[in-house]
């Protein structure tokens, strides 16, 4: 059960605070959390055993969101829920930022309300939430100052509240029905001075934008389902056909949203090469690196950046591209962002 959910700029300073029960937190905890996440730095968990309650974390767009239970409970659901505030609020504001969340202060804690009940998670789902609560528009805010009054609620509850697909706007009707379903994978890759790949991982997500009358049933199946690993669904998905035929059978939200994400690991081949070249002489290094195209995935290849570590006994370098840009952080870590290869041409970077 959470006992209070506070939001924190990047300075520390407490923007919002919600109390979710009768027991009234005190805002000094959030003194003691900052402190402790300075101390941490980079190390800092995202569950934490202060003195007087356990606390959840995550930060979005530089705004840490913080909740508060002085009882053991799921550490798991209390990082799910704020993961579910953080993205209902980006969706509903258009982003997230400490002036956009001070100019909607009444839309948020309207939100908060409906989602969380005396500390559980209640109504979560986005669909669900736009019918009960108007997003904010510019027609809305000059009705707020015209008539005073500043609340977006509905008076009605949403028919789809007493379904069995709560995740799903009330009888949906469309022209034309349609549906897209879209693979985005990041890859990671660990690739040694030789050129040898040591080791690659990737994460994907299954992203479907529905638009379809009524209630559809769907199904979909993949080609090689044994290779995914760490399987996330959302609620609308029955686990009973996965966990049988490792297929996906789900009744859609109405819109935009993520149907699972996954995990490939142990790849034995990426569709890019990469060759490293290092030559000293005299005190000087010469780096080298081309990158390019191994073959023709089928598949668009982008947002592509390439990291190397220098050795301490570097003190200055100077490295330019034939595309993208190169960066060295203080660390001495070399970032090369290259974004999308072009086609038949092979990618350098050099040292001067």
């Amino acid at each position: 059960m959470l006992q209070c959910i506070f939001l924190l700029s990047d300075s520390g300073e407490v923007i919002l605070e919600k109390q979710l029960t009768g027991h009234r937190v005190d805002r000094a905890i959030c003194v003691w959390y900052w402190d402790h996440a300075i101390s941490q730095g980079d190390q800092l968990q995202p569950v934490i055993a202060s003195p007087t309650h356990y606390l959840f974390q995550i930060v979005r767009e530089g705004i840490t969101f913080l909740a508060c239970s002085q009882v053991e409970m799921p550490p798991l659901m209390g990082i799910e829920f704020l993961c579910r505030v953080a993205d209902v609020l980006a969706d509903y504001l258009g982003g997230l930022n400490e002036d956009v969340i001070k100019d909607n202060f009444v839309i948020v804690y309207e939100l908060l309300d409906e989602m969380i009940d005396n500390g559980f998670p209640l109504t979560t789902e986005p669909n669900i939430l736009r019918e009960m609560i108007a997003a904010p528009n510019i027609v809305s805010k000059m009705l707020s100052v015209v008539t005073g009054n500043s609340s977006n609620m509905n008076e009605t509850l949403p028919a789809a509240t007493a379904l069995r697909v709560p995740w799903r706007t009330s009888d949906p009707k469309y022209a034309n029905n349609e549906v897209y379903v879209d693979l985005v994978e990041e890859m990671d890759a660990v690739i040694n001075r030789d050129g040898t790949l040591v080791k690659c991982e990737i994460y994907g997500e299954v992203q479907v934008n529905s638009h379809l009358s009524g209630l559809p049933d769907l199904t979909l199946s993949f080609a090689n389902p044994s290779i995914l690993d760490d399987v996330r669904f959302h609620p609308c998905v029955r686990y009973r056909p996965w966990e049988s035929h490792q297929i996906l059978s789900f009744v859609p939200p109405d819109g935009q949203f993520r149907l699972m994400s996954y995990r490939v690991r142990k790849l034995k081949s990426i569709p890019l090469y990469l060759k490293p070249q290092l030559t000293s002489d005299a005190g000087t290094c010469r780096l080298s690196l081309l990158v390019g195209m191994r073959n023709d995935p089928g598949k668009t290849v982008d947002s592509i950046d390439v990291q190397f570590q220098l050795p301490p006994c570097i003190s200055t370098a100077d490295l330019s591209s034939n595309c993208g840009t190169v960066n060295i952080l203080s660390n001495k870590t070399c970032s090369w962002s290259i974004g999308r290869i072009p086609k038949d041409k092979t990618l350098h970077c050099r040292e001067h």
